[in-house]
């Protein structure tokens, strides 16, 4: 099969066209021939060397497809050879076929292409563990996402939004902005002329949010924490802004403040499952309703992964950035 390989570890040069073998299924997998495959950030990472594989994944990127079933022990699943599903896996996906756990399979949601099916599992299950599960989000309570015009932005903005609660967001432009107000925020904030945590004061009347979604970390951290209401959790997905931060602990302790964090690929299958049972019951009829869609920016060609990569680290996109087949 042709296939998209890390040759060495730098830029986005380093991706390049090769031939692999077919994947040798383990138990409780189904191969899926792919349609489309999702563009990440940790797949940047990864091809900088600083993204380890998990012992036993593809050492391939892509986490995320959409296609055909064409092999697997589908007993009991619901699931047939020939169905059009989307599924979350530890790599692999910039491939002709990949490999995926039958329990992170999804059936693709009535209305949608593959193209836009392969732009949901890493987003959705990422949004889905860290604001509702980590998160707790509960009913009424007001959400913030840091880089709100990104493929984890759009998503946590429209589901949190189609749930019924109030949320804002961030992003670096007035484009990128109005797509998030657009998208369901109630109010976008230009980090890069104004001041999150104060707007984020103003418009909750003083409390502050309830949940924080940040990709940021650094010198996030300490405006964060005052822009949390009493009770509040903050969780980090990630860590542009570096991986240190200044922790006013006293603000923690009296206001009772939860700082949490996960990353979702070393996470057994057991999880992940339970993730898509959630995301089954709860989102996919929110997409099959049109309340919720994928936001994709631009598509390319397998061949042009590197261009892919560079769109990615340009951070000129709004939504996803996907690869076709």
């Amino acid at each position: 099969m042709r296939a998209i390989e890390i040759k060495e570890y730098g830029g986005p040069e380093v991706l390049q066209l090769c031939e692999r073998p077919m994947p040798q299924l383990k138990q409780g997998e189904v191969l899926i021939k792919v349609h489309a495959a999702g563009v990440n950030r940790p797949d940047v990472f990864q091809r900088m060397g600083n993204y380890p594989v998990p012992p036993g994944a593809s050492d391939l990127p892509g986490l995320e497809v959409a296609g055909e079933i064409v092999d697997g022990d589908l007993a009991g699943s619901g699931f047939s050879k020939g169905d059009l599903v989307c599924a979350l896996v530890q790599g692999g996906g910039y491939a002709e076929y990949c490999a995926a756990p039958l329990a992170q399979c999804l059936p693709v949601p009535k209305g949608l292409s593959a193209l836009e099916a392969a732009a949901l599992p890493e987003n959705y299950f990422t949004v889905w563990s860290n604001v509702f599960d980590r998160g707790a989000l509960a009913e009424g309570e007001t959400l913030l996402v840091q880089g709100g015009s990104s493929g984890i932005g759009v998503t946590a903005i429209q589901i949190a939004r189609a749930l019924g609660h109030r949320v804002f967001a961030t992003a670096g432009s007035a484009e990128k902005c109005a797509a998030c107000e657009a998208l369901g925020a109630e109010r976008a904030i230009n980090y890069k002329t104004e001041d999150f945590e104060a707007v984020a004061k103003e418009l909750t009347g003083g409390k502050g949010v309830d949940v924080i979604l940040d990709m940021v970390g650094g010198d996030y951290l300490p405006r964060e924490i005052k822009a949390l209401a009493d009770d509040g959790r903050l969780v980090f997905i990630a860590q542009l802004g570096g991986s240190k931060g200044q922790l006013d602990m006293g603000q923690v302790m009296r206001r009772r403040l939860t700082i949490t964090g996960s990353t979702l690929r070393p996470r057994p299958v057991s999880f992940k499952a339970a993730i898509a049972a959630s995301l089954r019951a709860r989102v996919w009829p929110l997409i099959e309703a049109g309340k919720i869609k994928p936001v994709i920016h631009h598509t390319f060609p397998l061949e042009q992964a590197a261009q892919a990569h560079a769109m990615m680290e340009s951070s000129a996109h709004i939504g996803k950035i996907m690869l076709q087949l």
